[in-house]
């Protein structure tokens, strides 16, 4: 996967958008406000953070050498991708991982305080 296909595929979740607040170097993209993806426009290869489950985070770091602590991120529920050796299909996977993490889930509960 290229940068150009891990911003397609972000942007084809519902509700995502995007947007440049920590300088023109890194997109970001967002649900409901909240950060599920950043993308290195400048890295060669391409790198990502993404978010992810704590125990399944550190499962993937074990699993693949492109995948390491989330770079200038909480380290427990952040990773960064190297892109290259990684399938697409593996990196998109990812992608929908996070933002389901973050995505907000459905109608808030109703309060009964009176």
């Amino acid at each position: 996967m290229d940068s150009e296909e891990f911003r397609e595929h972000c942007l084809s979740k519902k509700s995502a958008t995007e947007d440049m607040p920590f300088g023109e170097h890194t997109l970001v993209f967002r649900v409901g406000g909240k950060i599920f993806a950043l993308l290195s426009l400048e890295s060669i290869p391409a790198r990502a953070n993404l978010k992810c489950d704590p125990e399944r985070a550190l499962s993937l770091r074990d699993q693949h050498d492109e995948i390491t602590p989330g770079y200038h991120m909480n380290k427990r529920h952040w990773n960064t991708l190297e892109f290259g050796a990684l399938p697409s299909s593996f990196v998109a996977e990812l992608i929908d991982h996070s933002y389901e993490l973050v995505a907000p889930k459905g109608k808030p509960k109703k309060s009964n305080a009176r």
